[in-house]
């Protein structure tokens, strides 16, 4: 990508980098924290394979304090992430490792890189720096004496993708891990050094002069929405996972960005009570990364776990935002049919008018066309919490995709759903990706069972309602055909998770002609 800046440079970058505080002057808002590391500071172990957060090869680690005063350790594709959004962060790639003073090892290689090398977890190399820096994150973060899993080393992985070596070495080269203690940098010098880097660097967004500043990162929600109101032509960027796209795959060039990543507002997640007072609500900031964001679902709601193991990598849920994903309107963000079924809401803020607040399914106006107006910002999404005494919520969320993990949606279903003590369907909301042109919300197949037994017959009949509600294109991932049909299945598989039975008496497989009675005992299923 070219370097060349595009109207008025920002302030210096500032970095904890080996052990001081750098600043690195000249960096265009629209610049890459990978090009600021390979071509700035010379640091050409880190990779560029995709430049699309795809690969894994670019992995960077990344050190901040989080909103409640904590240290927080990320894995952040760095081909994705703009420079100035890790502006006082320290950052590491697999070089700085042995060269930084706040890590123990004298020069030697760090455990990790040990660790692969003695386990022969790597072949030609190019993607190894990516995979050091993703299990080097996974040995700050683990307590001591905890051992690394099998599972854990999985899913610190699942953003590198490149495996010419083979799984097994490298899985084996993490778990190796457990039999020592974590190589932990000395955090009480790294925190002296985040505090030295924020007095260096800009503080605010400057308001003032004839030139739009070309970087603007508010402090605060209400410095943010004067920035929204005087310069609404600024590109409007969180984690960056998505936007960025646009300057490594079309070679766009932005001249002012403004960031909502630093609002001290938009970075929290908490309990709140609803507008009305009478019940409470989980409230997720916009800048909220999608790691916390999930996170404080899954507190409510733990099936949902599993579905954030299949939303992209963990470098992209530790870098990109709630916000952003709901912001960017795509039919197959994987948020949005998760917080359509929860009956989320988003609050919209401007500088000059009250927030207003919409059901997330009517926020969306078309493709990737959404409600928000020029000088508006997405601040919160709203989820409502059980009130006490209420019988449980139950959830369920599917994705289909073309690989497990680190892809984008084939098709994606979620539902929550509440019976009374007869098993009639008293509460039910659906929500679908992939099969619209926006992510949608299913009313008709919710119709269908509002009010209705959970039975087998209940829910085929929904089924039928789901298929017919939805006019899905065919390409390259799936045609429309199959895209119906998923919708179905996915509507019978959490029926059969949640106590159902398949239609019929059971079938022996020893019997005469067993196969073709389950093929037809199970049609439509998944």
């Amino acid at each position: 990508m070219p370097t060349e800046p595009v109207g008025t440079l920002p302030a210096p970058l500032v970095l904890v980098h080996r052990g001081r505080v750098r600043s690195v002057p000249g960096v265009a808002p629209d610049e890459t924290l990978l090009t600021v590391l390979r071509q700035r500071l010379g640091l050409t172990g880190v990779k560029e394979g995709c430049a699309a957060g795809d690969c894994g090869a670019c992995t960077v680690a990344v050190a901040d304090e989080a909103p409640d005063g904590t240290l927080r350790w990320r894995a952040l594709n760095s081909c994705i992430r703009l420079a100035h959004g890790v502006h006082g962060c320290a950052v590491w790639t697999a070089q700085d490792l042995a060269a930084d003073p706040l890590l123990p090892g004298n020069g030697a290689l760090h455990p990790v890189q040990q660790a692969l090398v003695t386990h022969h977890g790597s072949q030609c190399g190019f993607c190894t720096p990516g995979i050091v820096m993703s299990l080097f994150v996974l040995d700050q973060q683990r307590p001591a004496g905890a051992p690394v899993t099998r599972e854990q080393a999985v899913r610190a992985l699942s953003g590198n993708l490149c495996r010419c070596t083979g799984y097994r070495p490298i899985l084996e080269a993490a778990q190796a891990l457990s039999a020592q203690l974590p190589a932990r940098a000395d955090e009480a010098r790294l925190r002296a050094l985040l505090r030295q880097a924020a007095a260096v660097a800009e503080n605010g967004t400057p308001e003032h002069g004839e030139d739009a500043p070309a970087y603007l990162a508010p402090r605060t929600l209400a410095a943010l929405l004067r920035a929204r109101r005087r310069w609404p032509q600024a590109v409007l960027v969180a984690g960056g996972t998505d936007a960025v796209l646009q300057l490594t795959q079309q070679r766009r060039r932005w001249a002012q960005v403004l960031d909502v990543s630093r609002c001290a507002e938009l970075a929290r997640v908490q309990t709140a009570a609803d507008e009305t007072g009478a019940g409470r609500l989980l409230r997720i900031g916009a800048a909220a990364t999608l790691h916390e964001a999930f996170a404080a679902l899954q507190a409510h709601w733990p099936v949902l776990a599993g579905y954030e193991e299949r939303f992209a990598g963990q470098p992209i849920r530790h870098g990109g935002t709630l916000g952003g994903n709901v912001a960017n309107g795509s039919p197959i963000g994987d948020s949005m049919p998760v917080l359509i079924a929860l009956q989320a809401r988003v609050m919209l803020a401007a500088d000059a008018r009250a927030p207003r607040r919409l059901a997330l399914e009517d926020f969306y106006l078309g493709y990737r066309r959404t409600a928000l107006a020029p000088d508006e910002v997405l601040a919160w999404i709203e989820v409502p919490l059980p009130a006490p005494g209420e019988p449980p919520l139950m959830v369920a969320a599917h994705k289909l995709s073309k690989r497990f993990e680190d892809d984008i949606s084939t098709v994606s279903l979620a539902i929550a759903w509440r019976l009374d003590e007869a098993g009639r369907v008293v509460h039910v909301r659906i929500g679908a990706g992939g099969v619209a042109a926006v992510p949608a919300r299913a009313r008709a197949a919710e119709a269908c069972l509002l009010g209705q037994p959970w039975d087998a017959a209940t829910v085929r009949a929904a089924m039928a309602a789901l298929q017919r509600e939805f006019e899905p294109l065919s390409d390259g991932r799936a045609s429309a055909a199959y895209r119906r049909a998923m919708l179905a299945n996915l509507l019978w598989r959490t029926w059969l998770a949640h106590g159902g039975q398949p239609d019929g008496p059971p079938i022996r497989l020893d019997e005469p002609h067993a196969a073709e009675r389950l093929l037809a005992a199970t049609e439509g299923q998944p």
